[in-house]
């Protein structure tokens, strides 16, 4: 693949405040084994159940980490897309979050720095009866445009 055939996302004068994005994802157990075992994190509160009813919780959680790559994966993919690079990221649990939760992240560009090619992008996390589990705030830089002059010009 040639580098001028690569996809990317929205750079920061294709994008404004107000863009925003839509993504329901179900978090399972397996889900959570499978970042547990890439990790090695055996945290007992993420998958022993004996443990986490001991606990406040009651059940097992869901690891922070594995939230915000859900959150960073779709900046990647989505909003601005491929190219794109998270440069800081603010996160608040709200409400425990447990296994085998279907979560809607809604991601709204909230402002846009143009002398940096950076967008501020506010994310929000409901279950689907609404109740609000999870908000983040991420800066991220905007693909930067590839320039390719011509052959002809050389």
């Amino acid at each position: 693949m040639a580098l001028k055939d690569i996809k990317l996302g929205k750079t920061i004068d294709e994008i404004q405040e107000g863009d925003s994005l839509t993504v329901t994802e179900i978090i399972e157990t397996r889900d959570v084994l499978l970042y547990l075992g890439l990790t090695n994190d055996d945290n007992p509160l993420y998958v022993q159940y004996d443990y986490s009813q001991e606990t406040t919780y009651h059940k097992p959680l869901v690891p922070t980490v594995l939230l915000v790559g859900i959150i960073t994966s779709n900046i990647s993919k989505h909003l601005p897309g491929p190219g794109s690079h998270i440069v800081d990221l603010s996160i608040d649990l709200i409400e425990p979050i447990y296994h085998n939760i279907t979560i809607t992240f809604d991601f709204t560009v909230k402002r846009l720095d143009e002398r940096r090619e950076q967008v501020t992008i506010f994310v929000e996390g409901n279950t689907l009866d609404g109740e609000r589990l999870v908000e983040a705030e991420l800066i991220v830089a905007t693909p930067q445009k590839l320039y390719f002059p011509d052959e002809d010009e050389e």
